[in-house]
């Protein structure tokens, strides 16, 4: 009896489901890459931080890309893209130009203030050297596109000041995503209002840029398309 060893049975665990697994290696994933990048993060790590075999991540995935591009997905099945999709059009057709750019900023800021570790999936993405921007841009360039169709569309109508239609789209987006970025490299949070005033004035800024200045305060023209926007 001496030398018998006793085997302490650990207590049944249950197995996961495959959607449970799927999303356990995704939010390991989302971790690896964020901290380490998307180079040194190997499906490997991935699957010791999950308790599984390399082989397992590859049931769920094809490769190591299709495991980022996955997670892109999902990120935006969680923000509701589709809905967001509906919400913009709508306020498309009602060239609201205050409200589309609000909900352009109030989205990027929300996304980034929720979940920033996602923003620093992206950027040790884009700087690990591995071509991972047509991945990105493929998930990106509706947005863009959508907000370049506007742009053109009020410009035709003279609401707009004349400018290169996707750099402007760029520049729609470029302004709230950069104070996200800021928070995450210089530690900028300093701001003394809730973010809800931000987002006005962030997007004001924006559209007053974009109406430029024959469409500025006290211009006949501008008085014009704000008395139209009110009656809308």
């Amino acid at each position: 009896m001496k030398n018998q060893k006793i085997v302490l049975e650990s207590p049944s665990v249950r197995k996961l489901t495959a959607g449970e697994r799927r999303n356990q290696l995704l939010q390991i994933a989302k971790e690896l890459f964020s901290e380490s990048g998307f180079r040194s993060t190997t499906t490997k790590a991935i699957a010791a931080a999950a308790g599984v075999t390399e082989g397992i991540i590859f049931k769920h995935f094809s490769s190591k890309k299709d495991l980022y591009a996955s997670l892109l997905d999902n990120k935006a099945k969680e923000i509701g893209i589709e809905s967001w999709r509906d919400e913009l059009d709508a306020l498309a057709r009602r060239e609201d130009d205050k409200s589309l750019t609000c909900s352009v900023v109030k989205h990027i800021l929300e996304l980034d203030r929720e979940d920033p570790q996602f923003q620093k999936l992206t950027l040790q993405a884009a700087l690990s050297g591995e071509p991972l921007h047509e991945i990105t841009a493929q998930r990106l360039l509706p947005l863009h596109d959508f907000l370049c169709k506007y742009i053109k569309k009020r410009q035709k109508k003279g609401a707009f000041q004349k400018c290169d239609p996707k750099l402007a789209a760029y520049f729609v987006v470029s302004v709230p995503s950069y104070f996200g970025l800021a928070r995450i490299l210089f530690g900028v949070d300093d701001f003394q209002f809730p973010e809800e005033q931000m987002t006005l004035s962030l997007a004001q800024l924006i559209v007053d840029g974009l109406h430029g200045q024959s469409n500025a305060p006290g211009n006949k023209k501008y008085k014009r398309l704000a008395a139209k926007q009110k009656k809308q």
